[in-house]
């Protein structure tokens, strides 16, 4: 990104986004939809004055989507970083407000273009995983609070069998369990349906300790395998890799990993 003559910051939120041009240091509040879309492209060239340009927004999952499907589908170039990497480089803070975090994100993607890549978006097969994974996630925590209850419940009964709390929340379970089911036919048929995919998936599987949730997880986590160049990166990730901790004479901890 060192070639781009100017870069503009955009702090994306639930029902509007703030942009931020960092050469020009101007800014605008448009909507988080296509109509607000359009209405940034045009003031952004406006700003630019003809300056080649990339976007750097953070990577707040569906609020942050949509704009990077219409900045793909335009074929504009955009950069969508972790929302930690920008708060760490930052420094200390004291003001937040959503103007002020699109300036913060414009200064970091200046800073750091020459380091930045730019980011396509995913496959439409690799966006429903997710989404099945997030939503499988959600019932399945739903369904042990519901056990959790039930059993509870059912300490305080002499008879729980007829009681009608116990057979709702035995029906609420069956019910979650069951769409627990489906959604993982349903990612069965994803990863089916793709042969790189397909293949990951049953080389994960044949490796002790690892069963469905988490070969599903790592292909999705680590895109496929494309996500990171080495072995070294994705233990790292991962949280399992050893960093040392020393300094001077009198401090040497040994090794710790971070999670």
């Amino acid at each position: 990104m060192k070639n781009y003559e100017e870069v503009v910051g955009i702090d994306v939120s639930k029902n509007t986004i703030d942009a931020h041009c960092y050469k020009s240091s101007t800014h605008r509040k448009f909507i988080n939809d296509v109509a607000g879309y359009r209405q940034l492209i045009k003031w952004v060239l406006k700003e630019s004055k003809g300056l080649s340009v990339f976007y750097c927004f953070e990577n707040t999952g569906y609020y942050s989507l949509k704009l990077a499907l219409y900045l793909s589908s335009k074929d504009i170039v955009y950069v969508e970083e972790s929302p930690l990497k920008i708060k760490r480089s930052s420094g200390i803070v004291k003001e937040k407000t959503d103007a002020l975090d699109a300036s913060l994100i414009a200064r970091y993607a200046w800073l750091y273009r020459e380091e930045l890549k730019p980011i396509s978006v995913k496959s439409m097969s690799h966006l429903e995983l997710g989404r099945l994974l997030a939503l499988r996630d959600q019932l399945v925590r739903n369904n042990a609070g519901l056990k959790g209850t039930l059993k509870e419940i059912k300490g305080l009964l002499s008879s729980p069998t007829t009681d009608f709390g116990c057979i709702s929340l035995k029906r609420s379970i069956d019910y979650l369990s069951k769409q627990v089911r489906a959604i993982e036919e349903r990612i069965k048929e994803i990863l089916s349906a793709d042969v790189s995919m397909k293949k990951n998936y049953e080389l994960l599987s044949s490796l002790k300790g690892v069963g469905l949730v988490v070969a599903y997880q790592l292909i999705y986590h680590t895109g496929n395998f494309t996500r990171f160049d080495n072995w070294r990166s994705f233990s790292s990730y991962c949280g399992i890799a050893p960093f040392e901790h020393s300094s001077g004479t009198s401090i040497h901890r040994r090794k710790q990993c971070h999670y």
